[in-house]
């Protein structure tokens, strides 16, 4: 594959937010290549993006537009462009609605003025044209496979027919004149220097002003979003290594949607998110989801690099450390913007009756609207759970709470690991997230592992790894019920001594076969930023008859090891657990309570609270060995991180009182 190298590049639209990104990794990375950049700065561009580069002896800065075909004629001319990187557009989906002649001028004229210079001129050796993800229409909310390259444009709001149209302009040039086009199409771009009238500055902004989040009709609308530096990396790559007519999706498949997005903005601000997210009116027509196939780009060498909760900090770092960038920005802040984008008339604004209250509350003046009729308040939407595990114990505990809290809930009928079956579960139940308390743990106990060993990893590692999968298609959050019992004492852990295995640590137990497939499917979902792991340790409730609660267990033994360790009080827990995905919370979480109780300890407590005639008697580890087939596993997990977000939580002893044993007590 030939590579292209560039002299002089014009950048248009360089002090918008992606090109400014472009332009100053091109200057910083290229001293010997020419950037040239034109920008109108228009309400949505600003010098002070480009400060990086402004001193830079290759960089130069021309205010001009597009649509000016002198001026353009002027530039490509004077200053021997070779390369034009056309990012000058007006983008915001809420402003095609207000004015979309202004788009039509701006995203087909202006690019249409480009290609015809590049045709008189004759000295162009790359146009590379910057679309949009939005020309190819909806996804289908199913859809496993993304839009590729050569899939059809179904553009459906002003926006995205006229960044279609430009294309079909660049298109016909490339097939008529042989100029040579490259055609990219992107997902949503966030970071620093973006004008807050998006989604993600524009909640980071309210968050700060300690303002409600409008979220468009239910927040269920899915979209992927890169980081900016990553994206400026693919243009990069685009640039010098991207073929002369074809067409290249920058994208990530990791999606979200739009509530969750908002839910993050508040989780970093530590808001709660139920006060301040505020359900308005949508869009005449809002896209459910956008979802492309990405490949034709990785296969030049890029991929996508920083991570959803670090370019999020680092942007949110970016608009606290610089509120005043964009200068008054209130009326962008409102759920539906309408700019006018005209000489003299730059910022005007309508929307619905309940947009005009938001916009009250913005500006400090009256709470009522030009009618003199109060906002209206849309009700969230309401949760719906997808369990799987019908038959197991903690899957039936799930429907009684969701029961006794009004959550909607259904049984997944399919195999996890069926793929086409979970796809027809979630689009029959339609759930707004799904809990994976299926596995198989052995029957009667984990021996039964040793001797099931293609069982164990199909429901374990299979199973769980395509439910994950998915849901991450679907825009779903996990909850997975995992277990603690990849750990046991060690050195720098050892018994007694309170330091627990954080959640960061690596497992060191493997004497069961059980616990090296759970250790293995956790190390694998570290990949799957849509799964919360909850690390359960010998669960125990109140029902003392269940055959499965640790306590009616060791209760039946003839002996027990008096080993202290970390254990799940689900009585607690469980109701936390729905919560947490309440909260959409993620990652790994040591999901016991606090502290450590011995075996002795509780089957006192059991004399003490409901058999005072009970009796037991010990056995080492060396003499329950020549009992069990499979190791056992024997720690402390460390609960701190889940006592943080729960303060609430008690202690393992306090907890096995309060739930367990005073509600059994024999009078």
């Amino acid at each position: 594959m030939a590579s292209h190298n560039p002299k002089n590049i014009l950048i248009t639209g360089a002090a918008g937010f992606i090109a400014s990104h472009v332009a100053n990794r091109l200057v910083r990375n290229y001293p010997q290549y020419k950037i040239v950049v034109l920008d109108k700065l228009d309400y949505c561009s600003n010098l002070k993006n480009l400060q990086p580069s402004q001193s830079s002896p290759n960089f130069k800065f021309v205010k001009g537009d597009i649509a000016s075909a002198d001026l353009v004629n002027y530039l490509l001319i004077t200053e021997s462009i070779d390369t034009i990187m056309h990012f000058a557009a007006q983008t915001h989906v809420d402003n095609s609605f207000g004015n979309s002649f202004e788009f039509t001028k701006n995203n087909i004229y202006g690019t249409h003025v480009l290609l015809e210079a590049c045709k008189v001129t004759g000295q162009i050796k790359r146009f590379i044209h910057v679309s949009t993800d939005e020309v190819y229409g909806e996804t289908d909310e199913d859809a496993i496979v993304g839009n590729h390259e050569a899939s059809q444009l179904l553009p459906t709001n002003p926006y995205s027919a006229t960044k279609a149209g430009a294309e079909m302009l660049v298109m016909a040039y490339g097939r008529s004149y042989g100029l040579p086009v490259i055609t990219t199409r992107g997902n949503n771009v966030y970071g620093p220097n973006q004008f807050p009238e998006k989604l993600i500055p524009k909640f980071i902004l309210l968050a700060m002003r300690g303002k409600p989040l409008p979220i468009h009709g239910d927040g269920s609308n899915v979209r992927s979003y890169l980081y900016c530096e990553d994206v400026a990396e693919a243009f990069e790559v685009i640039l010098h290594k991207g073929e002369v007519g074809h067409v290249y999706n920058i994208g990530t498949k990791k999606e979200r949607r739009v509530i969750d997005v908002a839910k993050d903005v508040c989780k970093i601000f530590s808001i709660d998110s139920d006060s301040v997210i505020k359900f308005v009116e949508n869009r005449p027509f809002n896209d459910q989801r956008y979802f492309l196939d990405d490949q034709k780009l990785k296969n030049l060498g890029w991929s996508e690099r920083t991570t959803w909760e670090e370019g999020l900090k680092k942007t949110m770092e970016w608009y606290t450390s610089n509120p005043d960038w964009w200068g008054d920005v209130s009326g962008a802040l409102l759920p539906h913007p309408r700019m006018l984008m005209m000489p003299g008339i730059e910022k005007q604004f309508d929307g619905p009756a309940d947009v005009q209250g938001m916009l009250s509350d913005l500006m400090n003046k009256s709470s009522k609207t030009e009618n003199g009729l109060k906002s209206t308040k849309m009700e969230k939407p309401s949760l719906k759970f997808l369990i799987y595990g019908r038959t197991g114990w903690i899957g039936g505990l799930l429907g009684k709470i969701c029961e006794k809290q009004g959550i909607a809930y259904e049984y997944g009928k399919g195999r996890l690991e069926e793929r086409s079956s979970l796809v027809s579960d979630i689009q029959n139940v339609k759930p707004t997230h799904v809990f994976n308390a299926a596995g198989v743990t052995g029957r009667p106990n984990v021996d039964w592992c040793e001797s099931h060993k293609p069982e164990t990893i199909r429901t374990n590692v299979v199973g769980t790894l395509t439910l994950a999968d998915v849901c991450r298609e679907k825009g779903l959050l996990v909850m997975n019920y995992a277990t603690g019992c990849i750990f046991e004492y060690d050195a720098k852990h050892p018994e007694g001594s309170g330091i627990g295995f954080k959640e960061e640590d690596t497992p060191n137990f493997a004497g069961s076969f059980y616990s090296k497939t759970k250790a293995m499917v956790e190390e694998l979902l570290k990949e799957y930023e849509n799964v919360c792991t909850l690390r359960v340790r010998m669960p125990i409730s109140s029902d003392l008859s269940n055959p499965r609660n640790f306590i009616t267990k060791i209760s039946r033994y003839n002996k027990v090891v008096n080993i202290p360790n970390s254990m799940t009080i689900l009585d607690e827990l469980l109701p936390i657990s729905v919560e947490m995905a309440k909260r959409n919370l993620t990652g790994i979480w040591n999901f016991t309570n606090p502290g450590v109780v011995s075996h002795n300890e509780i089957l006192e407590m059991y004399k003490k609270y409901i058999d005072p005639s009970f009796k037991y008697s010990n056995f080492t580890l060396e003499e329950q060995a020549k009992v069990i087939v499979a190791a056992r596993s024997n720690n402390e997990m460390d609960a701190s991180k889940l006592k943080k977000e729960f303060p609430e939580l008690l202690g393992i002893k306090e907890s096995l009182i309060k739930y367990v044993f005073e509600p059994n007590k024999k009078v």
